[in-house]
């Protein structure tokens, strides 16, 4: 096991209507002016988005509001509210949403401070140093934003996808977690979440270094409870415990528990974001093309990890051929993504014909010439496995 920091202060508050309680939450932690940031019209049709600001109000918090952030979110959005709490002298950011609100008012938080172009955290040129507070209401269980100091967004201009890292100044201060607000979420949606978690795990799982037992087996543990909850909530939208469970998993996925002590990979994430980038698919459905692809590609190239996660996630057969073995976890993978209704390759994703050179080109722009750990992948690897992904 490697030396490892784990840093995770945010305040998990969880369960039925806990979204009353944000007010008082805003106010423990110091807010007086705060900018509620949310994403289309479901936020207010559901009523949520008025309870939110009731309860803000009834705390006397000044609330400002910035709507519309859409899936995959965009850098034009994050400037707006640069200028809008730089204005009006924000203290807080409110991200009431899933993954894409909660990553925007986290580059939100993180640009306000800083005197410069926010784009600069995300290109590695600038680290964050400080930055509001953000706490979080979430609507949607997938990208484990609510406990990470995590960040992806989408330069319109340029089409870049990428993320930035600061988990000492951008983890939420709070994350409101009620899984009765889950009820409405589309299956497809909901699937996409469960794909995106279970990558979080695999990222983390598919890793070189030794002697990780209890990270193997909190990984193990995590996606085999995923991959018992999913078809409850599939078959069943309102069971509560089902729901609760796939809610509380999105979070572990991503808040570093699973990965305390290993070298990660996250290879595939980035070979996802240049698809999702390019062709604005959703995040959870890309990385259920691309990660069996991924690991499809290392049955040849480094084993040892598959054969492993096949028998203990999976169930396979032991015995026998560890190639064969590792395919078979892959195949019941696939299986499995497919009925929750996912894509499993580009073609089911709808991309007929996939700029195959220039999602490469931008890949290794982005990310350098050698990609991931748990094999270094080269332009070549980068390709065939996108070619298998198709």
């Amino acid at each position: 096991m490697n030396n490892f920091i784990f840093y995770s202060p945010t305040e998990f508050v969880f369960g039925k209507d806990t979204e009353k309680q944000v007010g008082g939450l805003a106010v423990k932690y110091g807010a007086s002016k705060v900018l509620v940031v949310y994403g289309g019209g479901s936020a207010k049709r559901s009523g949520l988005l008025d309870r939110v600001k009731r309860s803000l109000t009834d705390a006397g918090t000044v609330i400002y509001e910035l709507g519309g952030i859409q899936p995959n979110p965009v850098d034009t959005k994050v400037y707006e509210g640069i200028e809008l709490a730089r204005r009006e002298g924000v203290e807080m950011l409110i991200a009431v949403g899933g993954g894409s609100v909660i990553d925007t008012a986290k580059a939100i938080a993180a640009g306000v401070p800083y005197e410069g172009d926010f784009w600069d955290f995300f290109l590695g040129k600038a680290e964050v140093k400080k930055a509001l507070k953000v706490g979080v209401v979430l609507t949607i269980p997938a990208a484990g934003s609510e406990g990470s100091g995590d960040s992806v967004i989408t330069k319109v201009e340029t089409l870049q996808k990428l993320g930035m890292h600061a988990p000492e100044a951008l983890r939420p201060v709070f994350s409101i977690m009620n899984p009765e607000l889950t009820y409405t979420l589309p299956p497809f949606q909901t699937a996409c979440g469960v794909a995106d978690m279970m990558a979080h795990i695999m990222e983390r799982y598919f890793s070189n270094t030794k002697e990780v037992e209890v990270s193997d087996r909190l990984c193990e543990g995590v996606l085999k409870a995923i991959i018992e909850e999913a078809p409850k909530v599939m078959a069943d939208p309102h069971d509560y415990d089902a729901r609760a469970n796939l809610m509380w998993a999105g979070m572990v996925a991503h808040n570093g528990t699973c990965g305390v002590g290993c070298e990660e990979d996250w290879a595939s994430h980035a070979m996802e974001h240049e698809v999702s980038a390019l062709y604005d698919v959703a995040h959870g459905a890309g990385l259920a093309v691309i990660f069996p692809a991924w690991m499809t590609w290392m049955t040849t190239h480094n084993l040892h990890k598959l054969v492993q996660y096949a028998v203990r996630v999976w169930d396979a057969p032991a015995e026998g051929n560890p190639e064969a073995v590792a395919l078979e976890g892959i195949r019941r993978l696939r299986r499995f993504f497919s009925s929750l209704g996912l894509p499993i390759t580009l073609r089911e994703l709808g991309i007929d014909h996939p700029d195959m050179d220039r999602m490469v080109e931008n890949l290794h722009r982005n990310k350098g010439e050698l990609l991931g750990n748990y094999v270094k992948l080269t332009r070549e690897d980068t390709r065939e496995i996108y070619r298998m992904a198709y």
